[in-house]
């Protein structure tokens, strides 16, 4: 029989949830879905995927911002009655 050991990690209710739900789409569990990335790096010699920090040009990183103060309440988010509102709002920009 095949001895195991515990690997106890923390993470945010929201991201299990999410995890979960993705897995069980492949028919595996979180701890198969651990094992699989465990294995994989020590197969690759490290992480099995190159790390990166994904990088914006300034209008993207501009909106969002806007969009994480939207989320947060610190501005409002703007509602327009119709399309030729919203088309009169964008060429002013």
């Amino acid at each position: 029989m095949a001895r195991s050991a515990n690997l106890h990690i923390r993470i945010d209710p929201e991201t299990k949830a999410g995890a979960e739900e993705l897995f069980s789409s492949f028919g595996i569990t979180i701890t198969d879905a651990v094992n699989i990335f465990l294995h994989q790096s020590l197969l690759e010699g490290g992480l099995p995927f190159q790390p990166r920090k994904l990088r914006y040009n300034a209008q993207t990183e501009a909106a969002i911002q806007e969009a994480r103060d939207i989320m947060s309440g610190k501005i409002q988010s703007r509602i327009y009655e119709s399309l030729d509102e919203l088309n009169a709002d964008i060429e002013k920009s």
